[in-house]
């Protein structure tokens, strides 16, 4: 079992809907797929059409597999199931603090999971603290969207010497442009300056694209319901080269 994390510092950048579309394709590609909203707002679960989790009691995410079990609910695809967030997610760090190795509880959670699923995608809230740092531990690669624009890229880097002064691995780490315009220069002019000083950026570019704001509206994956427009082509082509990264 292999574990993405689709997170960032900042918000609006694209998270929710790579880690949407990279789900959908994960389940396409014939890989028992689990999606974990870890978002309080919900965002992934509303685009499946999933309501809020129940609330259960303290630390239930943790360590309790029987419980968390029973909160996975099927998509309307094949292969592809959903932990849905609710408003008590907030309050995981509280939950955290209070236990033992307290920075790798994910990791111990997800390691529950292995004979379930082949692999499971984590949308992130967008900050750093206790989860977050579970999240450094627990995933195999971290996706991180980039808006190349000068606060998205101050925001990358400065998670970058977040994980040069926490000892993070970060080769876990692979920015990817995110709601790109081409025909904005200094959209271009950024994305060639970060790309020389960071070569570790994934070579697939998620456009700005009406489809992929549409996605709210639709309430599906861009490759669910426009497959053969250049947004779905674009999250077709990141989810190869994911792929590729996890060999």
């Amino acid at each position: 079992m292999k574990v993405i994390a689709s997170y960032s510092i900042k918000g609006g950048v694209g998270k929710t809907a790579a880690s949407v579309n990279l789900a959908y394709a994960s389940a396409r590609a014939g890989n028992e797929t689990l999606l974990i909203d870890l978002d309080p707002q919900g965002a992934s679960s509303f685009y499946f059409r999933i309501g809020p989790g129940k609330k259960q009691k303290k630390g239930f995410f943790f360590n309790q597999k029987n419980r968390l079990l029973k909160n996975i609910r099927g998509s309307n695809y094949k292969r592809l199931d959903i932990l849905p967030a609710n408003l008590s997610f907030r309050n995981f760090d509280i939950m955290l603090s209070s236990m033992s190795k307290s920075k790798k509880r994910l990791k111990e959670m997800l390691a529950l999971l292995e004979d379930e699923y082949d692999l499971v995608i984590l949308d992130c809230p967008p900050n750093i603290n206790l989860l977050s740092e579970n999240v450094f531990n627990a995933a195999d690669l971290i996706l991180v969207p980039v808006i190349p624009t000068t606060l998205s890229e101050r925001t990358y880097e400065q998670l970058v010497r977040f994980f040069d002064n926490n000892g993070y691995k970060k080769k876990k780490l692979r920015p990817f442009f995110s709601m790109a315009q081409s025909n904005n220069k200094l959209h271009r002019q950024t994305i060639k300056e970060m790309e020389s000083r960071h070569p570790n950026f994934m070579k697939t570019i998620i456009e700005f694209s009406l489809e992929i704001e549409r996605m709210g509206v639709h309430r599906d994956p861009v490759l669910a319901y426009a497959n053969k427009k250049s947004a779905a082509q674009a999250y077709r082509k990141l989810f190869n080269e994911v792929v590729s990264s996890l060999k």
